[in-house]
């Protein structure tokens, strides 16, 4: 069981990585069309990459909560 936890929660992971890639990419074809200013493009992607980490981290404490579960029983 903890291997199927460490499976989707490694999934989970890479799911929240591509939503982060393709954020970016549209922020930087909005700065190529000059739609956007650079300041505003780095300001966009740090705040993205703030979310990001934030959400492996909840991710991270889940399966570590579900693991410590699995593994007390």
């Amino acid at each position: 069981l903890s291997k199927i936890t460490h499976k989707a929660a490694e999934e989970a992971r890479v799911s929240c990585r591509s939503v982060r890639r393709d954020a970016n990419e549209k922020i930087k074809l909005q700065e190529k069309d000059k739609k956007i200013a650079e300041d505003e493009s780095f300001k966009l992607q740090a705040d993205i990459q703030k979310l990001t980490d934030r959400y492996i981290q909840t991710i991270d404490q889940a399966q570590a909560a579900k693991d410590k579960e699995l593994t007390a029983v």
